[in-house]
């Protein structure tokens, strides 16, 4: 199998643990309720998700365009993050689920992604957040590397037009670029709106698409209590990272400074 098709299979796959697992259903309909409350409804343009899987954040935001590199029956359009076919300042919202960690060169990602947003526009990413526990999650238990200390290439060698390499997955990607001052002077041009860190102990014990459940669906409410008090210690039990970035100019007024924003962000909830 090419490395490519790698991801659509995966698609599948999930699609079936889906329709099979009520309590995965509903653990992430919270997950897309949250995401809908960061959207900017008062810019125009299309809401878009980028690497939609297969399409479920359309249950709560029912207007988003799903989007995937793979043609599949529920996805409106086929997109490669790093040539989008929107126009300029078309785009009102960018939502990236379990995405942001598979985009190899993520500046030029962005770089595309500010092109396609109106002023305002927002980037809001889900990712997986590295802690103690979410590095003995992800480390441990699924099957992509976390890569906490790989380098990451910022732009594309070669520019936009060099043909992709194929499957990438890093999932500490989020983490690193957005949780700490590392990268912060190359996020000028953005807002940091939002930077959030989940215990998620819930999800995690669901077992999500591929694990096995750890807990009868009834448990959810009980178990939702255990994730708001583990949440007051995010360097230990964050598993989710929920980042929203907002497309900046300098006509807009106000800072941009998100090396200032990153210090903020680690003071309040360290990694």
């Amino acid at each position: 199998m090419k490395p490519a098709d790698q991801h659509n299979q995966e698609i599948h796959e999930n699609l079936a643990r889906w329709q099979r697992k009520p309590l995965l259903r509903a653990i992430y309909r919270r997950f897309y309720e949250l995401i809908a409350g960061h959207l900017r409804r008062d810019v125009p343009g299309h809401v878009v998700e980028l690497g939609s899987g297969i399409g479920n954040l359309k249950s709560v935001v029912p207007d988003c365009v799903c989007t995937d590199l793979f043609a599949n029956p529920w996805i409106e359009r086929v997109e490669d993050a790093y040539a989008l076919k929107f126009g300029d300042g078309s785009v009102s919202n960018l939502v990236l689920f379990d995405v942001f960690h598979h985009l190899e060169y993520p500046g030029s990602a962005l770089a595309e992604f500010r092109r396609v947003l109106a002023p305002g526009g927002r980037v809001i990413l889900f990712e997986p957040a590295m802690s103690l526990l979410g590095l003995l999650v992800y480390g441990a238990f699924h099957h992509e590397p976390v890569a906490l200390t790989q380098r990451i290439t910022w732009f594309r060698p070669g520019g936009p037009q060099t043909p992709a390499a194929g499957y990438y997955s890093a999932q500490a990607n989020a983490t690193r670029v957005f949780c700490s001052n590392k990268y912060a002077n190359r996020l000028r041009g953005w807002r940091r709106v939002a930077t959030r860190r989940f215990s998620a102990i819930s999800y995690v014990a669901s077992g999500g698409y591929s694990g096995p459940q750890l807990y009868p669906a009834a448990l959810l409410p009980l178990m939702t209590a255990l994730d708001r008090a583990c949440d007051l210690a995010p360097w230990v039990f964050a598993t989710r990272l929920l980042v929203v970035l907002e497309k900046w100019s300098a006509s807009d007024g106000g800072s941009n400074d998100c090396a200032l924003e990153s210090r903020k962000h680690r003071r309040d909830r360290p990694v």
